[in-house]
């Protein structure tokens, strides 16, 4: 059982420990047993797919960030709204390693249940991801909505080398 039963501190706890540092007894604390991620492709439901996705994402990315813009909790629900930003160093999305910088938009949600995260869903500017990337045309712009060099209003969720960027969905 989760220290703290606070769906915000939660949800924070899970951005900074699995989404940017990729740990797996994180994993074990924060989710259920029956975890169900309903918007990142093909995976198995659980703990264990949800670190078979952290291995995946890991391999392709390192120097994440992601910065916590919005985030409201009602009930047992908790959205986010991020910008996130990673370096692709390796085999990612099927891309081979560019060693580009991206930087998007994202929006979670989450259902808690008994203090622990039991649904995740998401969506993510993955278009300008992959411009960014080099993958698409029109390749190496900055976010579409941003301006270079303008600070950004939240919280740091932290940064992590060889985090999983952008969450497990990638």
């Amino acid at each position: 059982m989760v220290a703290s039963n606070e769906p915000k501190a939660v949800v924070r706890r899970f951005i900074d420990e699995v989404f940017l540092h990729g740990r797996f007894d994180a994993v074990d604390e924060l989710v259920t047993e029956d975890f169900t991620p309903h918007t990142w492709g093909p995976m198995p439901a659980g703990r264990d797919g949800l670190k078979q996705a952290i291995e995946r994402v890991s391999a392709g990315l390192s120097d994440a960030s992601m910065t916590i813009e919005d985030m409201i909790a009602e009930d047992d629900r908790v959205a986010v709204r991020l910008t996130s930003s990673a370096t692709q160093t390796g085999q990612f999305m099927g891309i081979p390693p560019s060693g580009k910088r991206y930087e998007i938009g994202e929006i979670h949600w989450f259902r808690l249940r008994d203090g622990r995260i039991c649904e995740h869903w998401h969506q993510a500017d993955f278009l300008g991801m992959l411009r960014q990337l080099g993958a698409m045309p029109g390749g190496g712009g900055a976010m579409a909505g941003s301006e270079r060099g303008r600070s950004t209003a939240g919280a740091t969720a932290g940064t992590g080398s060889g985090g999983t960027g952008s969450g497990p969905a990638s």
